[in-house]
């Protein structure tokens, strides 16, 4: 028993109708290309915002507690975390004053290394708080804490290892470090570059006040090294807060009054000033004169090229171009000579100096050396040239 056959047909409609649809979906998708272009900018910067927003609050700037390149000191931050320091970060004196109000013994860090802070507020600071750490500070910086501290020097580039050498219990307890920075007197020193000098460690009697003399000694990169972080952890550690503080510009104190422009100028223009501006007076006069008077001529105005050919000849004498003169007269010279013998305008040297030296019955070389190779260096050099060459194409057209 045979089943029968059953042949598949396509249907010629439905295939138009598929075709139809496609080129639709194509034609559609062209005009609005610019439109879905767009949008894919605004739906990939949108989920840029969105993973930069969730992705953590970092902070570029050294020595920051939450920055994570070489230069932070996000790893001594959160090891102080798991030691149970309560850590606030602040970058105003108005922040920072807040944070240590209502506290007991608060330990500030404080990283100035501009110098934005002036006397009253370093005073104001070292009040509020029961100990305040300074990093690598400034002359300005470290004169405004009143404890005995000014700075030393540097610490010798073939250091590589520093030891205590001193009876301060965080310093004895870290051990030797390793840092490259300033270095510093005061009643208390340690980590001194030669025996009984200033050290990378000072601090003040009373010990409220201390200096450390290089952020190495802190910062992401250095931590590791000898005993930098023993010494951070036990200096930055000793009291259950710590107020991480970096000034920014808008510490900067200011009288709330906009400086002049004579306020702002240097003494010395008041006698430099009226000096230059004589002297420019002066010069725009000279200048003027010699240039002479505005001529107004009305417009289209006719040059001739006598005019044009003289003033360009007084340029040429005022910048003492012999060469640039030398070569226009040369060229002059040669292009009256070829059309003279109809050499055209592709006609080479030689050909041009042949037809002159047989028109003259001259040799060659000598018309060569007079019309081609000579080369004036003087203004006296250039007129006996030109009167040479001139008389040469004077005779060469003249027969």
């Amino acid at each position: 028993m045979t089943h029968p056959t059953i042949q598949r047909t396509s249907v010629p409609g439905h295939e138009a109708r598929e075709e139809r649809g496609g080129r639709g979906l194509v034609a559609w998708f062209r005009r609005h290309l610019l439109w879905i272009a767009i949008a894919a900018v605004l739906a990939g910067l949108v989920t840029y915002l969105a993973a930069d927003r969730f992705s953590g609050p970092d902070d570029a700037r050294p020595m920051s507690a939450r920055n994570p390149s070489p230069d932070g000191a996000m790893a001594l931050a959160e090891i102080l975390g798991r030691q149970g320091v309560s850590i606030t970060s602040t970058d105003t004196m108005n922040d920072t004053l807040g944070a240590l109000s209502g506290k007991g013994e608060t330990t500030v860090l404080l990283y100035d290394p501009r110098g934005f802070l002036d006397r009253s507020q370093l005073q104001s600071l070292s009040e509020a708080a029961g100990r305040v750490v300074v990093v690598a500070p400034r002359l300005r910086t470290v004169s405004g804490l009143d404890g005995d501290l000014r700075p030393g020097g540097v610490v010798p580039g073939a250091t590589g290892i520093l030891d205590p050498a001193c009876n301060q219990a965080d310093a004895k307890a870290a051990g030797p470090v390793a840092a490259q920075g300033t270095i510093y007197s005061g009643p208390v020193v340690c980590y001194a570059a030669r025996s009984g000098g200033p050290g990378l460690y000072a601090a003040s009697a009373d010990g409220q006040v201390i200096v450390l003399g290089s952020s190495e000694l802190m910062d992401n990169e250095h931590l590791t090294a000898e005993g930098n972080a023993a010494l951070a952890l036990r200096t930055l550690g000793s009291t259950s807060d710590l107020v991480w503080y970096i000034p920014g510009v808008s510490d900067i104190a200011a009288d709330g009054s906009i400086p002049t422009l004579n306020e702002l100028a240097p003494k010395w223009l008041a006698f430099v000033g009226p000096w230059l501006a004589v002297i420019a007076l002066l010069s725009i006069a000279w200048r003027g004169r010699r240039m002479g008077p505005l001529v107004f001529e009305p417009l289209p105005v006719v040059v001739k090229a006598a005019e044009t050919a003289e003033g360009r000849a007084r340029l040429y004498q005022d910048s003492r171009a012999v060469g640039r003169a030398a070569d226009n007269l040369r060229a002059g010279t040669l292009g009256r000579l070829a059309r003279h013998f109809n050499l055209g305008t592709d006609a080479t040297v030689e050909a041009l100096v042949d037809a002159t030296a047989h028109r003259l019955a001259r040799p060659a070389p000598e018309l060569r050396a007079a019309l081609i190779d000579f080369t004036p260096e003087t203004e006296g050099q250039l007129v006996q040239w030109a009167q040479q060459i001139e008389r040469i194409e004077q005779e060469a057209t003249a027969r």
